[in-house]
C-alpha cells in the first residue's frame, strides 16, 4: 500500500526522453497507493525521469482528488494522526542505509529521487558484490515488501544469461544502457518482465550499464546448460 512520490525530479539532456514506459495498469495501481514498497519505489523513480508516465500519474490523482471531493466526510476515532506518525516513525528507523566506489565513468551520476534516499548517497562507495563474472548486484535497503530490490551492474559488453521469469522484475536504467528482443534501453527506461518474456539482455559495449532492479520471484534460466544451473540460481 506504500506510495512514494518523487521529492526532487532529475533531469535528463533535453534531447533525451525515455521510450520505454509504464503500463497504464500499472500507473493507475500507483496512483491508487496499492503497490508495495518495493514496486512504488521503482514507480516512482521512474516517474523523477520521465514526464510522459509522470503526466499519467498526475491525471489519475486529478481524477481521484474530484472524486474524493463529492464523498461526505467521515470521522475519524482519537489518536488517528499520532499512530500514522508513530508507525512513519517506525519505518524511517528501520531502514539501513549501506555504504553505496561508484565505477569508473559513473562519478556524476546523479540517482533521482526517492531512491537516493534509500541509498543515502549518489553512486559512490557501492558495496558491488558478485554475481557471475561481468555481473555484480548491491542491495536497495526496504524495510516492508518482499520482493528483492538490488542495483544491478553489468559490465560492458557482457550478455546476461539468457532466461525468463518465474514472477515479475521491473528494470530501471540509471547509466548506460542494454538491448534484448524488445529494444535499446538507456538512462531513464523500464522494462516489465513476467513469465511470458525470454530475453538476453546485453550491455552497450562502451560503457557499463548501472540499473535498479525489482523481482518479485527468481529468475528462470533456458536453454540446455540454462537449466542444469537453475537450482543454483539466486537473483
Amino acid at each position: 500500500m506504500t506510495r512514494k512520490m518523487p521529492n526532487g525530479i532529475a533531469s535528463l539532456p533535453a534531447h533525451r526522453v525515455p521510450t520505454h514506459h509504464l503500463s497504464e495498469e500499472l500507473l493507475l495501481d500507483y496512483a491508487a497507493g496499492s503497490c508495495g514498497e518495493a514496486e512504488a519505489l521503482i514507480i516512482a523513480t521512474h516517474l523523477a525521469l520521465c514526464p510522459d508516465c509522470r503526466a499519467v500519474v498526475e491525471a489519475c490523482d486529478a481524477v481521484g482528488g474530484a472524486l474524493l471531493d463529492e464523498i461526505a466526510p467521515t470521522a475519524v476515532g482519537a489518536g488517528s494522526l499520532e499512530a500514522v506518525l508513530a508507525r512513519l516513525d517506525d519505518v524511517t528507523s528501520a531502514v539501513e542505509t549501506s555504504p553505496f566506489v561508484a565505477p569508473r565513468g559513473h562519478e556524476d551520476i546523479v540517482v533521482p529521487e526517492p531512491l537516493r534516499s534509500y541509498l543515502a548517497t549518489d553512486l559512490k562507495d557501492v558495496a558491488w558484490k558478485p554475481v557471475m563474472r561481468g555481473l555484480d548486484e548491491a542491495a536497495v535497503p526496504i524495510c516492508t515488501s518482499p520482493a528483492k530490490s538490488r542495483l544491478m551492474r553489468i559490465g560492458a559488453g557482457v550478455a546476461v544469461p539468457r532466461h525468463t521469469h518465474h514472477g515479475s522484475e521491473m528494470t530501471l536504467v540509471l547509466s548506460g544502457g542494454f538491448s534484448d528482443n524488445r529494444g535499446h534501453f538507456v538512462r531513464g527506461d523500464i522494462a516489465v518482465s513476467d513469465p511470458e518474456v525470454e530475453h538476453r539482455p546485453v550491455a552497450d559495449a562502451d560503457e557499463d550499464c548501472i540499473c535498479f532492479v525489482v523481482t518479485d520471484a527468481p529468475l528462470k534460466l533456458t536453454g540446455p546448460i540454462g537449466r542444469l544451473l537453475n537450482p543454483f540460481v539466486r537473483f
